[in-house]
């Protein structure tokens, strides 16, 4: 079993683009019945913490400044790793992800543990 990060990724740039409060809030049960969906088949690796709104950028010259970039198109609203056979399987978990209900995407990356570098 291999292990993915799902990247919630959604467009913040035009205020048109946005939901309304009333989508976000009717979004949220789904949100909590797909997590409990992945849960429920042992497929969640591990939760990791939701995007408090801060972060930081480190750039080229060891620069570290805040971010994320608001001017960016999308931004990132949330990850979690989970537990798959492959990309294939991991895509059908991300099929059934909310954020795609809100015009948003779904970035898959394979998740490399120390022993997958040797």
């Amino acid at each position: 079993m291999n292990e993915f990060l799902l990247i919630f990724r959604r467009d913040f740039s035009t205020r048109e683009d946005q939901p309304s409060p009333e989508q976000l809030q009717n979004s949220l049960k789904r949100w909590q019945d797909w997590f409990g969906g992945i849960v429920a088949q042992d497929k969640l690796a591990r939760p990791l913490q939701r995007w408090d709104g801060k972060g930081k950028i480190v750039k080229s010259g060891k620069v570290v400044t805040d971010g994320p970039y608001a001017e960016i198109k999308e931004s990132i609203g949330g990850m979690v790793l989970i537990k798959a056979e492959d990309y294939e399987e991991a895509a059908e978990i991300a099929k059934g992800c909310p954020i795609l209900d809100l015009g948003g995407n779904v970035e898959i990356r394979m998740a490399v543990t120390p022993e997958g570098l040797e």
